[in-house]
Parts: structure tokens; sequence; C-alpha cells
């Protein structure tokens, strides 16, 4: 009997090849608008994280006055080697109910509409924010992510880790950032040796430190830094520093 012929395995097929789906130009648009977006919120989510702990190593505004000038005089400085007393000061002069918002002084606020604008109504942590964060300059997108970033520093950071970063980043003088080199700069001394006249009268420069001083000061930084003393006292006095006092 003739043999049977064996059959010859069958070969594995190909499987095919997937098709590459061509987006629209539109759709693609959208895509990487997604992927900047989500990546501008995890660097920003990371930030805020990171630096309740992590003291932030400079600003893009020291960054840009450092460029300008060639030199910038900054030392970072923990709150509780700073008088007591620059704390309560700086809050009287720029954000009385600090301790009392969520980050939006909602009062300050309709006061600033009511007066048609002229008077500023940014929070202490909205500085921090800007200054931290983004970029000086009236501008709505920067206000738009301000706006959005304050809720959520409020959420992780503690107030006194508000008001340490703002006294270690804010502007005293051109070039001259940091309550600790603002000291030294005015006054000859440390931050723990400020008195309640020379607190009040580095809070006073604010939000204008490039045209006022507070070792020569002139009359309305006079004026203000005596009405900063009495504010001191009364926001000591009353409770309204006890988010930030240990």
């Amino acid at each position: 009997m003739a043999r049977a012929a064996k059959k010859k395995p069958a070969g594995k097929k190909k499987a095919p090849k997937k098709k590459r789906i061509k987006l629209h130009p539109i759709e693609w648009i959208r895509l990487w608008i997604k992927r900047v977006v989500l990546a501008v919120l995890c660097f920003f989510a990371l930030g805020i994280v990171g630096y309740a702990f992590i003291n932030p190593p400079t600003t893009p505004h020291i960054i840009s006055e450092k460029m300008r000038l060639g030199w910038a005089d900054r030392q970072w400085v923990d709150l509780d080697e700073v008088a007591p007393v620059m704390a309560r000061s700086v809050v009287a002069a720029e954000d009385a109910n600090f301790c009392r918002h969520w980050g939006f002084d909602m009062r300050a606020i309709r006061a600033a509409i009511d007066d048609g604008g002229s008077r500023g109504a940014s929070t202490l942590t909205q500085q921090v924010v800007k200054n931290v964060y983004l970029w000086h300059g009236r501008s709505w997108p920067r206000k738009a992510l301000e706006a959005a970033i304050t809720p959520f520093v409020e959420l992780v950071w503690t107030k006194r880790r508000i008001i340490e970063v703002y006294l270690n980043i804010a502007e005293f003088d051109e070039g001259v950032f940091g309550v600790e080199a603002a000291a030294h700069h005015y006054f000859g001394v440390g931050p723990d040796k400020l008195s309640a006249v020379q607190a009040a009268r580095l809070a006073a420069l604010l939000p204008n430190p490039k045209e006022r001083s507070a070792s020569r000061p002139s009359a309305f930084v006079r004026k203000r830094a005596q009405s900063i003393v009495d504010g001191a006292a009364t926001i000591r006095a009353d409770g309204r520093a006890s988010c930030f006092e240990d």
C-alpha cells in the first residue's frame, strides 16, 4: 500500500499590522492641550506640596532683579529666628484678617470694589503665590492662576508657613529681599533683634519698597509705621495673631 503523504504543517499566520489612527488636526491639538494642562497641574501640585516643607531657593522676581542689578541680597531665616513683632507688623500692614480667611479677604475685596479699585485687596497668601510661583505685572492670566493656586496653598500650608515664606521673599529695597537682609541693611541688626518701631517701618515699606526707606523714613512712612505699631498690638490683643504664633 502506498504510504499516505505527510501533510506539511501549516505556517504561522502573521498577525495583521495595527493601523495607526491618524488624528484630525483639531483632535491632535486638543490632545496636546490636555497634556500641557496636566503637566502644568502636576508642576504646581508638586511645587505646592514641596514648598510646604522645602524652603524656596529663589523666586522669578528675585531672579529677574538679580539679572538686572547683577546682585541680590537674600538669606533665608526661620520664623523662630525673627522677632514675633515683625510677623504681626506685616499682618497689620498687609492683611489684618490673615487668620480669619481662606486665602481671599472678601471684606477687603468688597471695600476695594466700592473704592473704585484704587486700593489693593491681595492677601498675604495671594502675594506669596504671586512671588513664589508666578510673575509680576498686571494681567488676567496671572490673576487667574493666582486665584486658582491660592486656595490650594491655604489647604496644604499652615498659616505660619505662609508668613515664614512671605518674610523671606518680600522685597524691602532694590536688591534687598527677605527680613534678614532688610534688618541688616536698614538697622544693622539681626531679624531677631528688631524692635516694634523697626519692624513697623519695614512693614511700612510695602508695597513700594523702592520708593520708601526705613532708615530715612519720610513723613508718610513715619505716620504709616505708627499706625502699624498700633495695629500689631491690637492684632496680638484680640487673637488675630494666634494662627501664626506659638
